[in-house]
C-alpha cells in the first residue's frame, strides 16, 4: 500500500479511538494536511482537513494545556493558513491571537519558554521547541511577522543550546524538572525528535533571506549526523538513542525519518548516506510500528523526567519506568510525517 493511503488508514484508526487534540493529535493532523498535499487528488482530503480544523475550539472538549494555541488547532492551522488551504478571516484571527498570547508566554532567565504552571522554578524542556517553533514559524510567514519568525527560530536555538550534550551531539529532555539546576541524563528518542523537528521546519520554511538560516541548517546538519549512527538493526531508534540495549521506539523513529526526508528534499543532507538510512527505516515502521489494522505500536507513553528521587531523570528511569505501548496517542503523528516523506520521494 502507498503512503499516502497507510496515513489516512492510521488516521482513520486513531479517530476511531476517540477525540483527537492536544499537541500530539494536532500532529497528526498536521501529517493528514501534508499527506492531502501529496496526492495527485487531494481536493476532498483538504476538506476533510478544514472540517476537522473547523471544530477547535467549540466542538472539541480541551485540556488544560501547557499551550492555548492547541485550542485552535494549533501547528495545522497556522500551516493550513500559510499554505493558503484555510484562509478564512476566523482562522487568521485564532492564528494571530494565539501567536500573540505565545510570545508573552513564561520564559527562564535564558529566554526559554518554562512551565507557564510554575514560573519560579523555571522548568524547561525541549518538547516546547516543537510546541512552539512551527506554529510561530507558520503564522509569520502567514501574516507577515517577523517577530513571530524571530521568536520561532530563538526558541528553536535555545532549546538545542541548552539541552546539547557536547560529548555526542545528541539531546537531553529537561532541567530543574528533577531538583533545581539539574538536567535529565537522557538522550530520549523522542526528545531528541522534539529538538529536530523544530529546526527541519525552519531549514524547510525559512525564507531565502532569513539571517537565522544558516544557523538553522547548520544545527539541522549537526543533529542528523549526530543521531545516524544509532539506528538498530532492524532499522528503528531507541528510547534512550545511543544505549544498544534499550528498547526500540516508534515515534521517534519516525519523526527522525521525517528530518532525514526533509534533508535529503533540500539538499541538506548527503543522499549517499542517509537514503539507505532512511529506506531501511521507513521499511522497518511498516513492518514492526504499523498493524495491519493500523494500529500502532512500540511508543513511548507520555514522558517527562520520568522516576521519583534520586532516580528521577536517569537513563535508567527512562528505559526502564517507561514500557511500549500499543496505540499510544504519541505515535500516529510522528509515523505519518516520515511518511509524507516517503511518498516525495
Amino acid at each position: 500500500m502507498n503512503p499516502q493511503d497507510t496515513n489516512v488508514g492510521l488516521y482513520n484508526h486513531y479517530e476511531s479511538q476517540g477525540q483527537i487534540s492536544h499537541y500530539f493529535g494536532l500532529l497528526a493532523i498536521y501529517g493528514l494536511c501534508r499527506t492531502a498535499e501529496n496526492i495527485d487528488d487531494g481536493d476532498a482530503l483538504l476538506d476533510r482537513c478544514r472540517h476537522i480544523l473547523s471544530r477547535f475550539p467549540e466542538q472539541i472538549d480541551h485540556a488544560l494545556y501547557n499551550f492555548p494555541s492547541y485550542r485552535i488547532g494549533g501547528i495545522p492551522r497556522a500551516y493550513m493558513l500559510y499554505r493558503g488551504h484555510m484562509t478564512d478571516d476566523l482562522t487568521r484571527r485564532y492564528v494571530l491571537h494565539y501567536a500573540q498570547e505565545m510570545m508573552l508566554a513564561s520564559r527562564d532567565d535564558k529566554g526559554l519558554m518554562s512551565n507557564p504552571y510554575q514560573p519560579a522554578q523555571q522548568k524547561v524542556w525541549i518538547d516546547v521547541a516543537m510546541a512552539v517553533t512551527p506554529y510561530l514559524l507558520f503564522a509569520g510567514l502567514a501574516l507577515d511577522r517577523q517577530d513571530f519568525i524571530d521568536e520561532a527560530a530563538k526558541q528553536a536555538f535555545l532549546h538545542y543550546e541548552e539541552f546539547l550534550n557536547p560529548d555526542n551531539g545528541l539531546l537531553h529532555q529537561s532541567r530543574n524538572f528533577n531538583g533545581p539546576g539539574r538536567y535529565s541524563q537522557d538522550h530520549w528518542g523522542r526528545g531528541n525528535g522534539w529538538g529536530y523537528i523544530a529546526l527541519a521546519e525552519l531549514a524547510q520554511y525559512l525564507p531565502e533571506d532569513s539571517p537565522h538560516r544558516d544557523k538553522a541548517q547548520q544545527y539541522f546538519k549537526d543533529l542528523s549526523n549526530a543521531i545516524l549512527p544509532h539506528q538498530s538493526q532492524r532499522g528503528l531508534w531507541r528510547q534512550e538513542i545511543p544505549l544498544k540495549t534499550a528498547w526500540e521506539e516508534s515515534s521517534a523513529t519516525g519523526l527522525i525519518l521525517y528530518g532525514y526526508g526533509v534533508g535529503m528534499r533540500l539538499g541538506l543532507l548527503d543522499i549517499e548516506h542517509f537514503e539507505p538510512v532512511f529506506k531501511k527505516g521507513i521499511a522497518a515502521i511498516n513492518q514492526y510500528c504499523i498493524n495491519d489494522d493500523y494500529s500502532t505500536q512500540l511508543c513511548c507513553p507520555g514522558c517527562l523526567c520520568p522516576g521519583k528521587g534520586d532516580r528521577q531523570g536517569t537513563i535508567e528511569a527512562y528505559v526502564e519506568d517507561q514500557k511500549p505501548a500499543k496505540n499510544d496517542p504519541h505515535s500516529y503523528g510522528p509515523l505519518m510525517l516520515a511518511l509524507t516523506e516517503q511518498a516525495l520521494r
